[in-house]
């Protein structure tokens, strides 16, 4: 199945963007993007000139499909980690002084509380003090299954506690996205900054 014909694919990613853009990080910043898959962000992030990117994903053969989707670019450094977030490797573990965690489409596919926590402690592990992090989930009127699966609908009171006091949330808003198949998909976009 072509990429671009997937329920989640997003062609411009300009939520996400315009996050990142408030941020104002600099270029060389650590920016982790979680459960990526062949998104074009990565193809927008290094037209922005940021040069230290990590993507992880749970399919080897989605982060293959990113590798060939962005060629050689010898001016940013990419990490590739198959890994899953919520029962990470040694690799994931030592992940330390990320500027920003990215994460559109994918806790909300973390359905047990198991899941959930253990995601949230990678990100609080990983996040250092005036960090990033957004998190774009189905929000509260959204679908409540995508691809065949469960899904967990998301307002910003409830990754506010999931996150704890530590992280500040600077902006939320709500967006429809339309997917290559015509149907709606409703999100809540948040960005929050570590404060301790």
């Amino acid at each position: 199945m072509p990429v671009n014909s997937l329920g989640w694919f997003e062609a411009e990613p300009k939520p996400t963007m315009e996050l990142i853009k408030r941020c104002n990080l600099p270029k060389d910043a650590l920016i982790f993007n979680a459960g990526i898959g062949a998104s074009t962000l990565i193809n927008e992030l290094i037209a922005a000139n940021y040069s230290n990117l990590i993507v992880n994903d749970i399919s080897a053969s989605a982060l293959v499909a990113l590798k060939q989707q962005i060629g050689n670019n010898k001016n940013t450094a990419i990490q590739f980690i198959v890994d899953d977030l919520t029962n990470p490797s040694e690799v994931l573990l030592k992940l330390k002084n990320v500027d920003l965690w990215n994460d559109r489409a994918v806790l909300h596919f973390f359905t047990t509380k198991e899941q959930q926590n253990a995601y949230f402690k990678l990100l609080k592990n990983a996040v250092k003090v005036e960090g990033y992090v957004i998190l774009a989930e189905f929000n509260l009127q959204g679908a409540k299954k995508c691809c065949g699966l469960d899904v967990v609908n998301y307002n910003e009171e409830m990754l506010q506690e999931n996150l704890g006091n530590d992280f500040k949330l600077l902006q939320s808003f709500n967006y429809t996205y339309t997917q290559p198949s015509g149907n709606t998909r409703e999100y809540i976009y948040t960005l929050f900054q570590r404060t301790a």
